[in-house]
């Protein structure tokens, strides 16, 4: 297991989530928060576009700030990394 996915479990827990059983998708989004952690220094959600401005980016950084309410009323994250205990 990456550490990226062993973080992203522990963030599930904390929060009452699990990471995304469909283990091909997770570890597609885990792929893509490993990218954008090597390019743009953040583990920005792979869905969501960073604009360059620390400040409003930091909102996309996983989980990003849509999460909880994207998890209470989909059953899941926009990306779908995360999803409803």
């Amino acid at each position: 297991m990456s550490r990226t996915l062993e973080t992203a479990e522990k963030i599930a827990k904390i929060k009452g989530w699990k990471v995304n059983p469909d283990k091909k998708l997770a570890q597609e989004i885990i792929d893509g928060l490993n990218k954008n952690k090597e390019l743009k220094g953040k583990y920005y959600c792979p869905c969501k576009v960073a604009i360059g401005d620390p400040e409003i980016d930091k909102a996309i950084i996983c989980p990003c700030k849509d999460s909880p309410m994207e998890v209470a009323r989909d059953g899941r994250c926009h990306c779908g990394l995360f999803v409803k205990g």
